[in-house]
Parts: structure tokens; C-alpha cells; sequence
């Protein structure tokens, strides 16, 4: 039987087939569609969760695989920053059951804030690096990666991409591979404590392993050779050998699905059969360097194929044929759609009133990192997952004088991510005495990603009540003083901008939350406000609320702004900055 399947649906399914029982992670673009898939396909089988950060996610994994059975943790490439702490020394402890770790690599910064390349993660933890180069090879690739694993005593990464993740293709089904369940743990203080004494002698061992795999990857069956024209040899992986083969199908191909730790026999035997070497590969010149290291000599790579961003098949086609690939122009009049918050958002307000008071604002990861674009511009910096608060804290202490509001210094982050990883930065800030004000935007959900639950929420991923972890409750407990934790209506704009200027004068730490639902998730909609176009002067003010249901219509004395009913959503952040009254319900 077969199936168009998403790369990250293939994964989802070979975890199914792999016989995995446990799979965790953190929602982040492009990798959140495999818990998604394992959580509404194979619930039955599959126990999926969502956990607060991908730390978590992954020692979770890790505790499954410890105790005997196979287990998956999937995050997007900079999640494996925040993993990489348990995922370093679970190289050193090995596994019992099979455990994979699915890296979901970012090329061109679709949705990401850097671009990189995580092939080196396998390197850096000496871990093997399974790599896919469609749907059917993610699905396959994956059962195999758990195989690697038990056969090797090792965690495995498989590193996705954007195009591998979301595009679509053919693949053949199989059945689910059913693994027994250990009837009790397995205590082994010396495989599974990491004390100095138990860890030392692993780490020969780790590099005994490495050449272990060296020799499997010659006869491996995720690595292949395709001779054609020997002129050219070609070598590859992941969705640059689509690119490749579509351009040069008659050439020479060593295309690598075990992509570290490199196969030195294959990859000796394939250029002694070839006139020249070319390396094909996104980002880091992973593979190239490996190449050279053996003393091939690489014809072209990186001085062929950018460092920079993703390739495409007419780049790669032009670069191998040395000929210009035709575009075609884009149709005119497309509209021009560029990011912005949904109609009715509840950072719209709150960003209106951040930029009344011209704060400095620490921002953080979620849809609220859109007030950094014009027209708000009122968020100055944003840097991790969590970073908001504890940014706030340094830059509260750089400025000798904060008497001028532009000194004063706002963190703003949302629910999910307070959740992730802003909760020990607020301990840090009320633990070192910072006086910064936090705003947690608690819209009930992980909107950036999709709309997945939060621990706040009071539902888990398999959609079985769950304690709710209240975060009014939570800061509270953490030493934010009572009086200092405010809720706001984060549609109320003269609400939230008397309650900041009341907590920026606080030389203590100060949370204001907003508990205003996500409109697009939860469906939140009031009537659509209109406007009386004699009132309207034409001012401007209310498009600076970047609301895609409002726009300028008419020309001279007839121009107003008109709102589009169907984008309305009735929220009024449009009406109360009117200063002419001219936008009503």
C-alpha cells in the first residue's frame, strides 16, 4: 500500500513501524508536524507528548530508552541547542532501547532565527548522522537509525530540512514491527551514571565506535553508489542529491545517507573511479572538508555552491551544466503579503501602547517578535527561545541613568515560551534583584508554531485532561511580590499603559500578564466596527495598529478608512486610538 506522505508524516510513520512506544518534543517549524502526526495517528501505540522545552523533550526520550524501549525526541535545529546538554552525554551512556533524535535543519531561515547547519551536532557529540533525501527514504531511514542505534549502543540524529519536512512523495507503507516491553528496569550504575569514574573509560569507547561505523558505512545500505558518466563523480545527500540527479541524471553519484561518521573506504573507492570530485551540500562544507581530509582532491564545492541559504535546482542545475537556467518572472500584481499579526491579535494592543511609551523592549520567539517590524518597531532585541527576561536584567543594569523612559527596559514573552524556558530566567532576574518589568502574553496556546497546547491549558497532546499550570500562581511562588503581578485586558489600552507606567516605577521585579485567547486558534470574534466616513480625517493613526482589516480608501476630500468586515474582528484597538471618534461598533 502507499501513501503521498509529508517527510515529516514519513518519520511519524516509521516511527509506527518501528515498533517506537515513546515520542516527545517541542513545537518548531519545520519539524512540528511529526508529534503532531504520531499524536493523532498513532496514539494507540505510540505514547506522544508535548514537553515544556526540547531539554526536556529529549531526556524524556532518554528515560524511555533506558528503560528499554524505543524511543524518538524531534525539534527544529535550534532546539538541539537547548538539547544538547543531555544529548552529549547520552553519546557516552549508550541506549537499551533504540533512540533517535530527529533535527529538523532550517536552510534560508523560512522560520527560524539562524541558519544552522546541524550536521555538526553529530560530529561535536560523535553520534551517526542518518540524512534523507525524500519521503519514502524519512520513513525508511528512520526504522533504520533505530537499528543503527541498538546495533551500535548510540543515540542517532536524523537531520531533516525545510524541503524534506514539508514536501510530499510517494511512500510504500509497511507494518509495525511489535517489541517486546522489558517486564522491569535494568540497573547498570556504571553504563548509565555519568560520574568521572563511569564516564572516563567511555569515551574510548565512543571513539571505537566512530571507526565501527566508518567500516559499516562502506557496505551500509543507506549509502550508494550510481555510476554513470565517470567524468564527474558527485557527492551528495539530502535534498541536494534531488537537485543533482534532476540536473546531471547520467553523472557519477555517491550519494550519502549515513552522512557522518563518513564511510573513508567508499568515499576512496568512488573518486579513484572518477576524473573529478564535486561536492554538493547545503551550508557548512560538511561533507567537503571530510572529502579533503582524506586527501581527495574536490574539484568544486563551496566555491560552487553558497554557504549561505538553500540551493535550488536551477542554481545547482547551472552551477553542474554551465548553462543559465530561464526564470519565470512572478505574475504581476500579486499582492505583496508581508508578516503581520492576525486581525484581532492581542499583541497589537500591547505593542501600541510599548511603542506610546518608547521602552526598551527585550522580546522573545513567538508570534509577538512580529512588533519588531514597522509599523510598530518597538521590539529592539530578540535573541533565544526564553532570552526576554534575562537580556532585560543586563540591559536594565548598562544604562547609568533610567530616569528617561527610552532607558527603561520591557520583556515581553509568551505563554509557551515562559513555559520553555523563561521561567528560570525570571528566577535569575528576582534572585539577582532586577527591577525590569516582564509582560507574559498568555494567549493559551503555541500560536507560532500551529496552535499545540501549553501546560497552561489544562489538555496534553493526546487530548486527555491535565493539570494546569497557572502562571499567575507560578511567578508568584517563583518572589514576585503580590502587588507586583498585575492581569491586564490586553485589548484595554489605557489599562495597560497605567499599569506599565505604575510597574516602571517600581524599582523591583514586576509581572503584568495578559490572558486574552488567541483569535485565530479559539475562533474569537465580536461584530465588525465601521466607520463614519464625515468623522474620519484620514489621519493615519489606526493603520499604525497594523491591522490587515483596515485600509485607506477614496482620494482628496472623500479619502477615509473603510474596514473589511470579513477580516474584522471586533477587538476596538482600532477605535480607541481614533481620536475623532470616527470608528464605532
Amino acid at each position: 500500500m502507499k501513501e503521498i506522505l509529508s517527510g515529516n508524516e514519513a518519520i511519524a510513520r516509521g516511527a509506527w513501524e518501528a515498533g517506537v512506544l515513546w515520542a516527545s518534543a517541542y513545537p518548531g517549524t519545520p519539524s512540528t508536524e511529526i508529534l503532531e502526526a504520531v499524536g493523532a495517528l498513532y496514539q494507540d501505540d505510540i505514547h506522544a507528548q508535548w514537553s515544556p522545552n526540547e531539554k526536556t523533550a529529549l531526556e524524556a526520550a532518554v528515560g524511555a530508552s533506558l528503560g528499554g524501549v524505543r524511543a524518538l525526541a524531534c525539534m527544529k535545529h535550534v532546539g538541539v541547542n537547548v538539547a544538547a546538554d543531555p544529548l552529549f552525554t547520552a553519546s557516552y551512556t549508550g541506549v537499551n532501547g533504540g533512540l533517535v533524535l530527529v533535527t529538523a535543519d532550517d536552510p534560508n531561515l523560512h522560520s527560524s532565527q539562524n541558519e544552522q547547519d546541524n550536521r555538526n551536532y553529530a560530529k561535536f557529540a560523535k553520534v551517526p548522522m542518518v540524512e534523507p533525501a525524500d519521503s519514502q527514504e524519512a520513513k525508511d531511514f528512520l526504522k533504520a537509525a533505530f537499528e543503527i542505534s541498538e546495533r551500535f549502543d548510540t543515540p542517532v540524529l536524523l537531520r531533516s530540512t525545510t524541503r524534506i519536512s514539508h514536501s510530499k512523495s510517494l511512500v510504500e507503507l509497511g507494518e509495525r514491527q511489535e517489541l517486546p516491553r522489558p517486564t522491569e528496569l535494568e540497573r547498570d550504575i556504571a553504563k548509565n551514571v555519568m560520574l568521572p569514574a563511569y564516564a572516563r573509560p567511555k569515551h574510548p569507547k565512543i571513539e571505537q565506535r566512530l571507526a565501527d561505523l566508518k567500516a559499516y558505512g562502506k557496505d551500509c545500505p543507506l549509502n550508494r553508489v550510481e555510476m554513470g558518466d565517470r567524468s564527474i563523480g558527485i557527492i551528495t545527500s539530502g535534498i541536494a542529491y534531488q537537485y543533482a540527479k534532476d540536473a546531471l541524471p547520467g553523472a557519477s553519484f555517491l550519494k550519502l545517507g549515513l552522512v557522518y561518521p563518513l564511510p573513508d573506504d567508499l568515499v576512496r573507492e568512488f573518486a579513484s573511479q572518477v576524473d573529478q570530485v564535486v561536492v554538493i551540500e547545503e551550508l557548512d562544507p560538511f561533507l567537503e572538508e571530510q572529502v579533503r581530509l582524506l586527501g581527495i582532491d574536490v574539484a568544486h564545492g563551496k566555491d560552487w555552491f553558497p554557504i549561505i541559504g538553500e540551493l535550488s535546482p536551477d542554481l545547482v542545475a547551472e552551477r553542474l551544466t554551465g548553462q543559465a537556467v530561464e526564470r519565470r518572472p512572478a505574475a504581476d500584481g500579486l499582492p505583496i503579503r508581508p508578516p503581520v499579526m492576525c486581525p484581532g491579535c492581542s499583541h497589537r494592543g500591547v505593542f501600541t501602547i510599548l511603542r506610546k511609551l518608547k521602552v526598551y523592549v527585550s522580546g522573545d520567539i513567538g508570534c509577538y517578535t512580529l512588533g519588531a517590524l514597522p509599523p510598530f518597531q518597538a521590539m529592539h532585541a530578540c535573541l533565544c527561545m526564553g532570552g526576554s527576561i534575562t537580556m532585560a536584567e543586563g540591559l536594565s543594569r548598562a544604562v547609568a541613568d533610567d530616569s528617561d523612559r527610552k532607558n527603561q527596559v520591557v520583556a515581553v514573552i509568551g505563554d509557551s515560551t515562559f513555559f520553555h524556558s523563561g521561567v528560570t530566567g525570571l528566577m535569575d532576574l528576582i534572585w539577582n534583584q532586577g527591577s525590569s518589568v516582564v509582560m507574559i502574553q498568555d494567549n493559551r496556546i503555541t500560536a507560532m508554531t500551529g496552535g499545540q497546547v501549553t501546560p497552561g491549558i489544562g489538555k496534553n497532546l493526546m487530548g486527555q485532561d491535565a493539570p494546569v499550570i497557572d502562571i499567575e500562581t507560578l511567578v508568584k511562588a517563583l518572589g514576585v511580590a503580590e502587588e507586583n503581578v498585575r492581569v491586564v485586558n490586553a485589548y484595554d489600552l489605557d489599562q495597560v499603559e497605567t499599569v506599565l507606567k505604575e510597574e516602571l516605577a517600581k524599582p523591583e521585579p514586576s509581572v503584568v500578564l495578559t490572558k486574552e485567547p488567541c483569535v485565530l486558534q479559539y475562533r474569537v470574534k465580536a461584530p465588525a466596527l465601521t466607520v463614519d466616513a464625515d468623522a474620519c480625517t484620514a489621519c493615519g493613526v489606526c493603520l499604525r495598529t497594523s491591522c490587515i482589516a483596515l485600509g485607506m480608501v477614496g482620494e482628496g476630500d472623500d479619502e477615509h478608512v473603510e474596514i473589511d468586515p470579513n477580516f474584522c474582528t471586533g477587538c476596538t484597538v482600532c477605535a480607541q486610538v481614533c481620536k475623532f471618534d470616527a470608528i464605532r461598533s
